[in-house]
């Protein structure tokens, strides 16, 4: 028999069409006869995959397929395939709902006055059972006019037609609360039922329809807030982060924490949510999820797209890319969904074995009771999630789909909109992204309609982004005349922009502009553009933040210089770009006995003048980086801090904070020191200059010392000597490091070169020397000493940093891509990874472009690192981790000029010492004898600093009172404070790589719109029959090139070999179904030369260097031949090298973006 089901006017049936028809379906049986009107399709569909087969007599699409059809009892048959489109489903049920109203109301025995009044008509002639039958069969689903069955009187907050194609319809009286939400929560774990809340009051027209017409739904409302909590506790509902794929914005994804999979949310199921939302989303019933992509195994949560290298190299200070802004690389990385990501939780969760103890019984996944992982589950929350993930394991191939119930959390993207104004228009439903690529001629002709509707739309440059809508009164008067004296120069404006409301009674969301960026195509205007978006303030610093400096006459005092070791005898030399201008690190050794050396890393101190509470430091924390975009540096201190009074600049005395190690010659770590230190620097010196001075070449090297500048009473051999010590110690550590399983996917970068102008004029391919590596070692091994003693020393009020283990079905993916070229990869930990690494590229010295797009796909399966608070995971120090360098415990503390995170990691640092020296004092014990200040004496009393962390000494009482003092003393953040900013930081760091990315990208772009084109050689990474994937080793990205559809083009897909023929077609288009399709010229995939025309070069000077030869392309545009083009007919198949030419796309009315054609060459153009 049929389950049994609340009433179907119960408010929890209403919102599931699967469970409206099922109990519809059961009203059927109390019927003595059949219903006067067809089968419904929807009741067909929903049995179908509730495991019911449709009465005799019925066909699959719900018609009468007999003149008697017998509507008796379902019977039970196998699950079937997949239900149709949800456009399909809501049609039907829109339907079924109109057509059963009354039927519902008799089966449920309600009084006829409940039914709604019809005006009577006069009664129709009899007719006989004939006719009717012939009536029934002409109309099979046509759906009732509103005269017949009228909908119910209007309402306050009466919910009109159908709110969106593909939701189920909303009712005026299935409000719930949550109570009524917790029983309707029974009837489905896997697809929580949706309450209808009140909606809020419609902002404006409603978009689509014109005054005085019915108030229409284009999105369900919001649950409530209330509502959504309790949903939260009870695992009915789940909260994530909202990120929109960049290449289709239709699809969104939710990681949930504890889930494997990331959760899909596509079209109208999105439901207003904006990228970087976190947003409540129900899941959907396993039959509506879609198949996976790629390998089917279950995975933890990923952001890809992460350079492991980046993060490494960001341990230094990122010398050699951050601080001089002409030496910074110009990467391109593609998300698979949309971002680098950044912006997600990595928390694991234990799901070892799991699939084991899933059961299934008629078709679904359940797990036993006695299952351990199940008992261990105290929420009604974590035994949600193990259902879920049961469900996931048992079904590989598919991905979870769900729907957007509630904004948890508004995105601060919503404030930070950039775009291009446009005439307004009245589309039809569903969203007109392709009107970016309307011509301005086109947008023109709807000016006097803007006006008419007083609205216009902005196109945002960002395709994460919906189009919006802005009223024309909350324009500037300057703007408003403009566009009524028809000024269409002004849809070539960028645009700053908020977004203020998104109704459900408007497809769109409604914007406000702030500000006018300037004319599009320029770069400052778009670098402007790329600051607004990514919420990056380049403006002065106030005047309460610049009191806190010290005045401008400022010196050490004699008190601060007994208060700290000196280290001004030591030699101690900076190393960075030769630009760089804050200098927040030094280097200092000494050579001791028995072959012991002591190495010091100094960095500066900046905790000494940002001081807690004060208007600097909270001006420092809301900037919490400093943002290098190229030509432009947005600074988080200010510029008289960090380039005079704290940079560690040559000749001059300043306070530093050291850690000091003692390395015997194995490069063992034998003894350790942290504190504060005054030091003086005897020389600035650049990488390219370290790199000759160690240097076996006796010419580079004469060069090199003949240049050096020192400072002070050290002599030019000793800073040589001392060098190349510095670089045999680091080559030891690097060693060790990599032998204790760290990986390194470092490789070489496009970086661009400026003209004395400051224009782009060249690019070439940057790639680390030895000389960064000496920094980079001993850096990396400041910030893990700094990351053991304040882990150790709190516990839980610990600033961290950490990287999680990549994402293993992007891992599989990644396997199989290297399998499929004939390459072993083992991935099993981040030392096999990098081994395998090293492999492939002895494997492939022959084939660097082969290396270099392993590098590229290697990459994009590491997942962001991010800072965060020890108390968050206290429980979970597995999580602690970093994959890359596979070490225990990371934080950052050597760029504290530049990122906010060190600072508080300094006064955390402080807070240790501080109570170290307190606890020493109440234990009697002394620091030292005589003034002597590095002692054994000295040595053993480090206990909470010294290699040996002494737990006994901190869970002392005398321990825990002096690391209570001293932390309130520097004011250590606590748990909740210290998780909020860690919060706030990552967010910051993200969005600062997206600008240096972007900012990155647009100087590539001006240089190829100042060279009009490039020509180079590009790989082929996948073919099909209507683009091509390709990878750029020039500029390391990826790109597409479509060539479906194309005037002048045929193409020929060979799908039993993987073979593309490209060759010339001089036919006319042709038909489809009676009209012509709607082509692409050539131009637009392929730069065509005339053999005749082109002149290659035919002689070469003394060097061998090939003369630079122009030739006339039939566009009229100049190409330097550098590459010889492809001739028709080309044969294309997987990984072969194929001729490009790199130009510039948009920037005067669209996204700035470079593209890629085709390079060839034909007599018939």
């Amino acid at each position: 028999s049929l389950p049994s089901f609340p009433p179907p006017t119960h408010p929890s049936i209403i919102s599931c069409p699967l469970l409206e028809a099922t109990a519809s379906a059961r009203l059927l049986s109390v019927y003595p006869s059949p219903p006067p009107l067809p089968f419904p399709p929807l009741l067909s569909t929903a049995l179908r995959h509730l495991g019911f087969s449709p009465p005799a007599g019925i066909d699959a699409e719900g018609r009468d397929a007999s003149p008697t059809p017998d509507l008796g009892f379902p019977r039970l048959l196998e699950p079937s395939p997949p239900p149709p489109s949800p456009l399909y489903l809501s049609r039907a049920l829109r339907f079924f709902e109109e057509r059963d109203r009354p039927l519902r109301m008799r089966a449920t025995g309600e009084h006829a006055a409940a039914a709604i009044p019809v005006r009577a008509s006069p009664s129709p002639p009899p007719h006989t059972e004939d006719d009717a039958e012939r009536r029934r069969r002409r109309r099979p689903a046509r759906r009732p006019k509103q005269a017949t069955t009228p909908p119910p009187p209007p309402q306050v907050d009466a919910a009109g037609p159908s709110p969106c194609r593909s939701m189920p319809p909303m009712r005026a009286d299935s409000r719930l609360d949550a109570a009524a939400l917790a029983e309707a929560a029974g009837t489905s774990r896997s697809c929580p039922l949706l309450p209808t809340p009140s909606r809020m009051e419609a902002r404006g027209p409603v978009v689509g329809t014109g005054a005085g017409a019915p108030r229409r739904l284009f999105f369900p409302p919001y649950w409530p807030e209330q509502v959504v909590e309790d949903a939260l506790k009870r695992g009915n509902v789940f909260a994530g982060k909202f990120r929109v794929n960049a290449h289709n914005r239709n699809e969104a994804y939710c990681t949930i924490e504890g889930i494997p999979v990331d959760v899909l949310i596509t079209g109208p199921a999105q439901n207003r949510a904006i990228e970087g939302d976190v947003v409540a989303i129900t899941l959907d019933p396993v039959v509506y999820w879609t198949r996976m992509k790629g390998q089917n195994i279950a995975c933890n949560p990923a952001t890809g797209g992460v350079s492991v290298a980046r993060e490494v190299s960001e341990t230094n200070g990122n010398h050699s890319l951050k601080k001089g802004q002409a030496d910074a690389s110009c990467r391109f990385e593609k998300c698979s969904n949309g971002q680098p990501v950044p912006d997600r939780m990595h928390n694991h969760h234990k799901n070892s074995g799991f699939s084991q103890a899933v059961i299934c019984e008629n078709g679904h996944a359940t797990v036993p009771a006695n299952y351990e992982d199940l008992d261990e589950a105290k929420t009604e929350f974590a035994r949600a999630v193990q259902r879920i993930c049961s469900v996931i394991y048992n079904h590989p191939s598919r991905r979870p789909t769900g729907k957007v119930v509630s904004v948890i959390k508004k995105s601060p993207r919503r404030s930070t909109v950039v775009g291009f104004l446009a005439p307004f228009s009245d589309f039809p439903d569903g969203e007109q992204r392709n009107q970016m690529n309307v011509q301005g001629s086109k947008r023109m002709n709807h000016i006097s309609s803007s006006i008419f509707t007083g609205l216009v739309q902005i196109l945002p440059t960002d395709p994460k982004f919906p189009q919006m809508i802005v009223s024309i009164s909350t324009l500037s008067d300057g703007i408003k005349q403009r566009l009524k004296e028809g000024d269409t120069t002004i849809w070539k404006e960028l645009v700053a922009a908020q977004i203020d409301e998104w109704n459900e009674e408007s497809p769109y969301p409604w914007a406000c502009v702030v500000q006018f960026l300037g004319k599009g195509g320029q770069v400052e205007t778009h670098m402007d553009a790329i600051l607004f978006e990514n919420a990056i303030s380049d403006v002065e610093f106030s005047p309460e933040s610049m009191a806190c400096l010290p005045d401008t006459c400022w010196k050490i005092s004699q008190e601060e210089l007994g208060a700290r070791k000196d280290l001004r005898n030591v030699l101690t030399l900076t190393i960075d770009p030769p630009t760089a201008s804050d200098l927040d690190d030094a280097i200092s050794i000494e050579t001791l006995s028995g072959g012991i050396v002591r190495i010091g890393v100094h960095i500066a101190d900046v905790s000494y003048f940002v001081h807690p509470e004060t208007a600097l430091d909270a001006e420092a924390q809301i900037r919490s980086t400093s943002v290098y975009t190229l030509r432009r540096k947005v600074s988080m201190l200010p510029s008289r801090l960090s380039e005079e009074l704290v940079s560690l600049n040559p000749g001059v005395d300043r306070l530093a904070f050291s850690v000091i190690w003692d390395i015997d010659p194995h490069g063992s770590i034998v003894n350790r020191w942290i504190g504060r230190t005054i030091i003086f620097s005897c020389c600035k010196l650049s990488y390219d200059l370290v790199q000759d001075l160690i240097s076996s070449d006796s010419s580079q090297f004469r060069s090199a010392a003949a240049s050096l500048q020192v400072h002070g009473m050290f002599k030019h051999e000793d800073v040589i000597k001392s060098l190349r010590c510095l670089y045999e110690i680091s080559k030891n550590l690097k060693d060790i490091r990599f032998k204790g399983g760290a990986l390194s996917l470092d490789t070489s970068k496009p970086t661009i070169l400026f003209d004395e102008d400051g224009a782009p004029c060249d690019s070439y391919r940057y790639k680390r020397n030895d000389a960064c590596f000496i920094v980079e070692e001993l850096m990396l091994l400041a910030n893990m000493s700094a990351a053991e003693v304040i882990s150790n020393a709190f516990p839980d009020c610990a600033l961290l940093r950490r990287h999680p283990e990549p994402n293993p079905r992007k891992l599989k993916e990644f396997e199989a891509f290297c399998a499929k070229n004939g390459f072993e990869l083992d991935s099993s930990s981040s030392g096999q990874l990098h081994l395998s690494i090293c492999r492939l590229k002895e494997e492939l010295q022959d084939d660097p472009v082969m290396f270099d797009i392993l590098m590229f796909y290697a990459s994009k399966q590491m997942q962001s690192a991010e800072y965060f608070c020890t108390g968050d995971l206290i429980s979970k120090k597995d999580d602690w981790a970093h994959y890359a360098l596979s070490i225990p415990l990371y934080t950052h503390f050597t760029s504290p000029l530049r990122r906010y995170p060190d600072i508080i990691v300094h006064r955390t640092l402080n807070a240790v010492i501080e109570a170290e020296q307190m606890y020493l004092k109440q234990r009697k014990i002394s620091t030292g004898r005589n003034g002597v200040k590095a002692t054994s004496c000295e040595v053993a009393s480090r206990c909470f600093t010294g290699l040996q962390f002494s737990k006994d000494a901190a869970e002392s009482k005398e321990g825990r009172e002096a690391l209570s003092a001293a932390a309130k003393k520097f004011k250590v953040p606590n748990s909740e404070d210290l998780g909020e900013a860690a919060e706030h930081c990552n967010e910051r760091k993200w969005a600062s790589r997206r600008a240096e990315e972007a900012g990155q990208k647009l100087y590539m772009w001006a240089l190829l719109k100042r060279n009009e084109t490039h020509v180079c050689n590009a790989r082929v990474l996948g073919l099909g029959p209507r683009f091509m994937s390709v990878y750029v080793p020039k500029l390391s990205m990826e790109r597409r090139i479509y060539y479906d559809e194309v005037e002048g083009l045929s193409t020929e897909w060979l799908e039993a070999t993987g073979t593309l023929v490209l060759d010339a077609c001089r036919n006319r288009p042709q038909k489809r179904g009676g009209q012509f399709r709607c082509s692409r010229a050539i131009e637009e995939v392929a730069v065509v030369v005339n053999p005749s025309e082109l002149m290659l070069p035919e002689d070469r000077d003394e060097s061998g260097a090939t003369e630079t030869v122009e030739s006339v392309l039939l566009s009229d545009e100049a190409v330097k031949v550098e590459v010889a083009p492809a001739v028709l007919p080309m044969v294309i198949s997987y990984l072969s090298d194929i001729p490009v030419v790199l130009h510039a796309i948009g920037g005067e009315d669209c996204p700035v973006d470079i593209g890629v054609r085709l390079y060839l060459s034909s007599y018939f153009k």
